[in-house]
Order: C-alpha cells, then structure tokens, then sequence
C-alpha cells in the first residue's frame, strides 16, 4: 500500500499562491475511499477541511482541530469533521505534507499514526 493525493471536494476553494499550499495525500487508496464517503455525507465540512489541510494544517482551533496527546500519538493532529465524523493526519512541515492515515466515524480510542 502506498500514499496517493487526497481526493478534493468539488467544493474546496484551493485559496492561496500554489508555493504556499501543502500537499495532502491518503496513507492508501482505503483511507482514500473512506475520504471520498465523508465527502458524499459532509460535503460542505469536507472542503473546509481539505482547505484548512492545504493551507494551515498545524493551526489549533480548540475543540475542532488539536495535536493528540501521548507518545503514541506523537506528530499526529485530529480534525473533526461534524459531530461523528473525524481526520487524523499527520503534518511534516519540512516537506509541507499532509498523511490522511484515518478518515470516518469518530473511533475511541483514536487510531495510531503510521
């Protein structure tokens, strides 16, 4: 399995110069697919999402988007997409990418970064 650009919402505005905005992939073609299904049921709070992953993915909005806790956990962001409904990804600034490594129902406990 190996990574592959993140499906984008039709609705993503994609804002900003190209040099600015950071590439987001899925960690494979499941997480993919399962982006593409939050897509179909969130598609309005999908593009915020890819938008924000594009642009700001490192930014906290307390509540919403926040680094998880513990060393297992270590790099790793969590997004919540609506109520049910999470991302977590895992941002490398140096090479300004995003890993998409779980995408669906808001899972307890939180799944482990790659």
């Amino acid at each position: 399995m190996s990574e592959e650009p993140l499906t984008p919402p039709l609705a993503a505005t994609h804002v900003g110069p190209a040099a600015a905005l950071w590439i987001v992939v899925a960690q494979n073609e499941r997480i993919n697919r399962d982006w593409e299904a939050l897509i179909k049921a969130a598609a309005s709070n999908a593009a915020k999402c890819y938008d924000y992953l594009r642009s700001t993915p490192m930014l906290r909005r307390p509540g919403r988007i926040f680094p998880l806790r513990g060393k297992k956990y270590a790099g790793a962001w969590e997004y919540e997409l609506t109520a049910g409904e999470r991302v977590f990804y895992v941002p490398d600034p140096q090479a300004r990418k995003v890993t998409v490594y779980y995408a669906g129902p808001h899972p307890d406990p939180a799944p482990f970064p790659p």
